[in-house]
């Protein structure tokens, strides 16, 4: 299927809210038409009467397509911009929707400043496709049309001459158009997708930058991709001046045209004198209509790539599939292994080479091992982020296959080392894991997390904003306002992923200390490093080479 079709199909659920906008903008630009043609009219024959009265009706017209083409302009404007606001929201929440299957596994080759320029950028281009690229064709179309009949009322040679003109301005001149803007138009969406991802490196990465010395280097990156796109969008500039340029030609020599034509009428007595003024001044008056076609057929392919690039992410097949009749979340979240083998790619080495693993409902394991031993690839394969072809992963005694990811998910309370919060409140990053937590709810687990007396220090307490991916906070903070969040949510199986790699051995001991009574009866999967895990659990494996060998117990 074509780019094109299917940004028609993502707007088909608006095509009312297009019709109504192409309809109000014939109506504006019929009563502009209108108001010149009669206006000149008007001039024309007050030049020869005698009475005001034959004269009423057309003043009466001239007012009232002075107000109408006021009010309609209005009507057109309110609905094109209310129908770009609602085609926005919904090409924002259709892609969010589309991508969130991918994550975390097909999205972890991008780069984030790609995907924002996606999210972004490319979204927003799209704006353009339904206010400039779908309504002006079919206002044309209409204007054309009505002008050719109008025009041809008097003379079929004038409705032929105006239809000439305008298709020649609004249908040729476009193809034109199109055509040397093609190559600059893909290069400008690619430039801005480029330079928005040197700017986000070089806004996440200042620090380094500094300390590294590259910070010259990376201005200069980001300068040249600026350059980049300051020459695509010259070129498309240059290209709709010319454009602008022939428009304002044709539209002259159309007014000539119409005019030579309709002086042999009028000498022929085939024509009164009096409209004379009026056909030129209407057929110059149509040229509204056209005028904004080259831009449009320019849009389109700046539309285009923009879809393209959105296309391109969101037809990736996801990692995982749920089945098509998934079992029901398990009563007894226990949780097995049996012989899982898993790679990240064909001829690459096995991450996790036969493991096996038991961890009975309410009772506890350690993994330990050195990194790179497989132990944050098992957590992933658990959260059904990736996808296992070989061994099994039961849960409640069911393949980890027969449930819904989504399902699996809500059996999990996962802690890694690498925590990530919202540019938000304290209260709202704990409400991430169970919005309508109370306030009371929320302080007992920071109090089992260690951390509440923190949070009363901080500016605002719970209401503190804790900055970008809570820059405010140590990491040792941020972890335990994750383990917090794992407390809030309340689910059967627990997995700490090093969750605390940034605590001293005594505030891991008070912590573990204090999630004693929430860990009882709870599936827990402790990875960590450190061996003071082993009095904290019924067992501890030792993961290495992609296996685990029993190490010692509790």
């Amino acid at each position: 299927m074509s780019t094109f079709r299917r940004e028609m199909g993502l707007m088909a659920r608006h095509r009312w809210w297009i019709l109504a906008g192409g309809l109000l903008g014939f109506a504006a630009i019929g009563s502009s038409v209108g108001l010149m043609a009669v206006s000149a009219y008007l001039i024309s024959r007050s030049a020869i009467v005698t009475n005001v009265a034959e004269v009423a009706l057309a003043i009466t017209a001239v007012r009232v397509l002075a107000i109408s083409r006021a009010v309609v302009r209005y009507l057109e404007r309110y609905a094109t911009h209310r129908a770009t606001l609602r085609i926005l929201a919904g090409l924002r929440a259709w892609f969010f929707a589309a991508i969130e299957p991918l994550a975390p596994a097909r999205l972890s080759g991008r780069h984030s400043g790609d995907l924002l320029a996606r999210i972004v950028s490319d979204v927003d281009t799209l704006e353009d496709l339904y206010v400039r690229v779908l309504v002006p064709p079919v206002v044309a179309a209409l204007v054309t049309a009505l002008s050719a009949f109008l025009l041809g009322a008097f003379d079929p040679v004038l409705g032929i001459a105006i239809a000439a003109f305008l298709v020649l301005t609004g249908l040729l001149l476009p193809l034109v158009t199109r055509r040397l803007t093609r190559g600059p138009a893909a290069a400008a969406v690619n430039a801005r997708a480029e330079t928005t991802t040197l700017l986000v490196d070089g806004i996440r990465g200042v620090a380094d930058l500094l300390v590294l010395g590259e910070g010259d280097r990376q201005r200069l990156r980001t300068l040249a991709a600026g350059r980049e796109l300051d020459r695509a969008a010259e070129r498309l500039a240059e290209v709709r001046g010319l454009n602008a340029a022939l428009v304002a030609l044709c539209t002259s020599l159309a007014g000539v045209t119409v005019l030579a034509l309709a002086i042999p009428l009028v000498a022929g007595g085939t024509l009164d004198g009096v409209w004379l003024a009026t056909i030129p001044l209407a057929a110059m008056a149509s040229f509204e209509a056209v005028a904004p076609l080259s831009l449009s057929a320019q849009l389109l392919d700046t539309t285009g790539a923009a879809a393209g690039r959105l296309f391109e992410l969101v037809d990736a097949e996801p990692e995982t599939v749920d089945p098509a009749e998934p079992a029901p979340p398990p009563a007894h979240p226990g949780l097995e292994i049996r012989g899982l083998r898993f790679r990240y790619g064909a001829g690459e080495p096995w991450v996790l080479d036969g493991l096996d693993l038991d961890v009975p409902a309410g009772g506890s394991v350690a993994l330990v091992g050195p990194s790179g031993a497989g132990k944050s690839t098992l957590v992933d394969l658990l959260l059904r982020f990736r996808d296992y072809g070989e061994g099994e992963i039961r849960i409640g005694g069911r393949d980890l296959h027969a449930y819904r990811a989504a399902d699996v998910r809500r059996l999990l309370g996962v802690v890694s080392q690498q925590v990530h919060l919202f540019n938000a409140t304290v209260r709202d990053n704990l409400a991430v894991a169970r919005a309508e937590a109370t306030d009371a709810e929320m302080e007992a687990a920071c109090r089992i997390a260690q951390l509440h007396e923190t949070i009363l220090a901080l500016p605002d307490g719970y209401e503190t904003r804790i900055g970008e991916d809570g820059v405010r906070l140590s990491g040792g903070e941020r972890q335990r306002l994750a383990i917090a969040r794992a407390i809030l949510k309340g689910a059967p199986i627990l997995v700490l992923d090093e969750a605390t790699a940034n605590l001293d051995v005594a505030t891991e001991s008070r912590l573990f200390d204090a999630l004693a009574p929430f860990l009882a009866g709870r599936t827990t999967v402790v990875i960590s490093h450190r061996a003071t895990v082993a009095g904290r659990v019924d067992r501890v494996l030792m993961l290495d080479a992609g296996r685990a060998t029993v190490a010692g117990g509790a």
